[in-house]
């Protein structure tokens, strides 16, 4: 299984899962204590994988976000800045642009969706374990900005280093333990949905919200690259053909990081300066997710609805506000947007744990696209922050 790609996993996994749960109703024992001890088993185990992810948010956020802030503060210049502030208000801008879209769009795709042949408290797990998070999301968040923006005012690296430790574990406890167990965690609470009758309902609403999540994402792509055209006064529709290389690297390797080296020859081939572009690509890696904050407001709103819930502007203006820093320091694995930011849709949006496990599994099943998105856009970027550094070298002399 490891040799799958996560996609694949995570479908297989959906796939499992809903076989489970069905089977029960088209073998005539959906009532029968084999069949509810099956289902409550699955209960059991993503109840304990959501403990166990509750309790690693703050410590994500804390390695992540500290020393995302620490390394980023010391390479404060022109260039750095400009970059910083593009990543973050594209990103925001986009949050904002996609929940005036999923306003007028998600309320007359998606309904609250209530089960029909089963009371879900059939399928309680067996046993529960509190185990509390080391501290709340937001006192996470702060405790990185302070500690991130002191350690990049001071001289010494032995703090720094202590936290870059801190993140090659958190790393190590995603890679080795919380991705490998995604798959299984989904086919546990699609076998849940499935078994309670909510399944069409919830099928009907993940493809609404993964094409127009799709579609957002590619016109994102052409909006970047027409912005850069008026910032650059240059037609840079045409440079699309030459990110093509490194959106479908991204696809298939579902990492920013990974896309590097593609995507700096990308940006050669669009006739950025190199030096430009070896600063600005593999640094939007890490701090441009605009594919991400698409994909997790769409995402949002469409979980709140079938939920029952209204998704009003001064509960997401925050929170896109918020997600723009978040995910300007996500770290760069399979999934990290959505590890980054689940702290932050709990805390928010109120989102509860089945709530939270849907937008897990909606994440990562378009999180192949999201990442092409990030790249392609990190490209136009780069065009944007070449001109700007052209123009100002040619006022220097």
């Amino acid at each position: 299984m490891k040799q799958l790609g996560l996609l694949i996993r995570l479908i297989i996994g959906i796939i499992a899962g809903t076989i489970i749960g069905l089977s029960g109703g088209w073998l005539g024992i959906a009532d029968s204590t084999g069949f509810i001890a099956v289902i409550r088993a699955f209960a059991t185990f993503t109840s304990l994988f959501s403990t166990f992810l509750s309790f690693m948010i703050p410590l994500i956020i804390v390695a992540f976000v500290t020393v995302g802030m620490a390394e980023l503060g010391k390479k404060a210049n022109r260039l750095f800045l400009l970059t910083l502030g593009l990543a973050y208000g594209t990103t925001v801008l986009s949050g904002f642009i996609t929940f005036f879209i999923g306003r007028v769009t998600l309320p007359s795709l998606i309904q609250p969706i209530t089960g029909d042949v089963l009371e879900s408290n059939a399928f309680d797990p067996f046993f529960t374990i509190e185990v509390e998070p080391i501290f709340g999301v937001m006192t996470a968040l702060v405790l990185s900005f302070v500690l991130g923006i002191g350690m990049a005012n001071l001289r010494g690296r032995a703090m720094l280093d202590v936290f870059r430790d801190l993140q090659t574990i958190v790393s190590g406890v995603l890679a080795r333990i919380i991705i490998p167990l995604i798959p299984v965690h989904i086919a546990g609470l699609f076998s849940g949905i499935a078994a309670e009758g909510r399944l069409f309902a919830t099928i009907k609403m993940f493809a609404s919200l993964f094409a127009i999540i799709l579609i957002l994402q590619v016109l994102y792509i052409f909006s970047q690259f027409a912005l850069a055209s008026i910032v650059c006064r240059k037609n840079h529709i045409k440079s699309m053909k030459n990110i093509i290389p490194a959106y479908f690297t991204a696809l298939g390797t579902q990492s920013s990081a990974s896309t590097i080296p593609i995507a700096l020859n990308c940006a050669y081939n669009n006739n950025v300066n190199r030096d430009v572009a070896d600063f600005v690509i593999p640094l939007c890696a890490t701090i441009n997710l605009n594919g991400d904050t698409i994909c997790l407001t769409l995402g949002s709103m469409g979980i709140m609805l079938a939920s029952g819930i209204e998704p009003t502007f001064a509960l997401f203006a925050p929170f896109i506000m918020m997600l723009g820093i978040t995910m300007v320091a996500a770290p760069g694995v399979p999934g990290g947007g959505v590890m980054s930011a689940l702290g932050l849709i709990t805390s928010m949006l109120g989102f509860t744990e089945p709530m939270q496990q849907l937008i897990i599994a909606l994440h990562f099943s378009q999180d192949s696209f999201g990442t092409a998105t990030n790249v392609t856009g990190d490209q136009a970027l780069a065009l944007i922050v070449d001109k700007f550094d052209h123009s100002t070298s040619d006022k220097d002399r």
